[in-house]
């Protein structure tokens, strides 16, 4: 029988000693892997971030586990692009799969997995909540009283008292946000520099090559590949100097 989200969710506390309210969180790639080291008890959770806010952490977290699966000859796919997505339904089919796994090999053994996690930080990985819509934000603060209707000041302490909550989420969910982009910016960095690293190193080679009055293949269609352009981008067309624009 498929176990609930409260089930696994409550599994998973209780297992990892962690505090996860959502299993979307298990997105980070951590939970899983910690899933994992108390059947087995060797994988690397020296290597593992268990309080990862990044995806490009999150997929670094989901190469120890394809390792691991790959070590012990477990031939389920993992569907990381969809994982580190953290939405509910994905994690939630891959967490079942990994309750049953649990339950077939599980040795019933003594597991502290603070210990084995060397106390490391615990903060559950967040989630980035939907951003408020206009209607929804008016909505919230009017039920309140904060919104003035007809240029009149709401009169009483009791009116006003929901709008410093309303905005106190609002300023949560830009901080979380903002988190979210800073994370996004280092993982655009992040590959940008592989890409580079890649570039610099296919040029070289091809320079040798040719040096030699040899080219290759592959050194081609990898630099096809790494300057190919998205269909229907087109590069900017490079703007006239002023002293050649036609007067009238």
């Amino acid at each position: 029988m498929t176990a609930s989200r409260t089930d696994l969710l409550a599994w998973l506390n209780e297992l990892l000693q962690i505090n996860y309210t959502k299993v979307e969180q298990c997105g980070s790639g951590g939970a899983y892997c910690q899933i994992l080291d108390s059947i087995y008890g060797d994988v690397p959770m020296n290597r593992v971030k268990m309080n990862a806010k990044h995806e490009y952490e999150y997929i670094a977290n989901f190469k120890v586990m394809q390792n691991l699966f790959k070590a012990k000859k477990i031939d389920k796919p993992i569907p990381v692009e969809k994982l580190v997505k953290c939405k509910m339904q994905d994690n939630l089919e891959f967490l079942q799969w990994m309750k049953r796994f649990w339950d077939a090999n599980y040795g019933g053994h003594v597991y502290d997995p603070v210990a084995r996690r060397k106390g490391a930080p615990m903060e559950p990985p967040a989630t980035v909540a939907p951003i408020s819509s206009s209607g929804s934000t008016r909505a919230a603060l009017s039920a309140g009283g904060g919104l003035r209707s007809g240029g009149r000041t709401p009169v009483g302490g009791r009116a006003g008292s929901a709008q410093p909550e309303a905005v106190q989420q609002l300023q949560a969910q830009v901080k979380e946000l903002s988190t979210h982009l800073e994370g996004l910016e280092k993982e655009r960095d992040f590959y940008f520099e592989k890409l580079r690293d890649i570039e610099i190193l296919v040029q070289q080679q091809m320079e040798v090559l040719e040096g030699e009055g040899k080219e290759d293949a592959t050194l081609k269609d990898i630099q096809k590949i790494l300057y190919s352009t998205e269909e229907g981008f087109e590069v900017p067309e490079t703007v006239a100097p002023a002293d050649e624009e036609e007067t009238f």
